[in-house]
């Protein structure tokens, strides 16, 4: 799915953005203030960003306008506030904001405008349809094999080593590990989160601090999908 970074000075409003976005299949990066964000935003090349406009340090409007002129504006950016006046909406979508989003966000409107945001050409897209790629990220070279004539019979061993190929998807059948692929997405996904943390929990001893570490989630949000997924967080004490 997509990367896709939040910005908003408020702890609840980003949490509750997190994991609406993270249920749907996204990677979330999340920022407090302009300073992170301009940090997330280099480091993590986010595909879409939602950028509130009321922030401490620098407003989302100053930023956007930033991040225009310094031409980084490779992303859809949709603007937050429960406080903006139209006039605001207007100039942030000038400067280059793609959508706005009025506070309280419900959830039908918030998938719906990043659903529409991702869809939408941006810059990175139109580079690359145009045969502008970044230098530093060249496609993989392509090595032409040798064509043999077509009277030449294959080797034997090639032959044979064909059939063994096709048959790994039918060996492995609807079945990946212990997780049944024969069911909605959703619930598979839920079957494999919680392999996926019960793993990690394991390897850490139930530290909550390194397993946030090595998940890359922040504890709140751990800690609410651990209870989602009905895994006891507690740390287990040796008999």
């Amino acid at each position: 799915m997509a990367r896709i970074l939040v910005v908003d000075d408020e702890i609840g409003i980003r949490e509750l953005l997190s994991e609406i976005l993270y249920d749907e299949g996204h990677t979330v990066e999340l920022a407090e203030n302009a300073s992170q964000a301009r940090a997330a935003r280099l480091r993590y090349r986010p595909d879409l960003v939602l950028l509130d406009i009321w922030m401490p340090d620098t407003d989302g409007v100053s930023l956007l306008k930033e991040w225009g002129s310094q031409g980084l504006l490779d992303m859809p950016v949709i603007m937050m506030s429960g406080h903006a006046t139209v006039d605001t909406a207007v100039e942030a979508t000038r400067i280059g904001a793609m959508d706005f989003l009025e506070k309280p966000i419900t959830l039908q409107k918030l998938l719906k405008t990043v659903q529409s945001g991702l869809a939408r050409p941006h810059a990175k897209q139109v580079l690359a349809s145009a045969g502008m790629a970044p230098a530093a990220r060249p496609a993989p070279a392509m090595v032409k094999a040798p064509v043999a004539p077509a009277f030449v019979a294959a080797p034997a061993a090639v032959a044979t080593a064909a059939p063994a190929q096709d048959a790994v998807p039918q060996q492995q059948g609807s079945m990946l590990g212990n997780i049944t692929l024969d069911q909605p997405l959703r619930d598979a996904r839920d079957e494999f989160e919680r392999v996926y943390f019960e793993y990690h929990l394991g390897r850490e001893n139930h530290s909550m601090t390194r397993v946030s570490e090595k998940t890359g989630l922040e504890r709140t949000h751990l800690y609410r999908k651990l209870r989602q997924l009905g895994i006891d967080s507690s740390r287990k004490r040796n008999a």
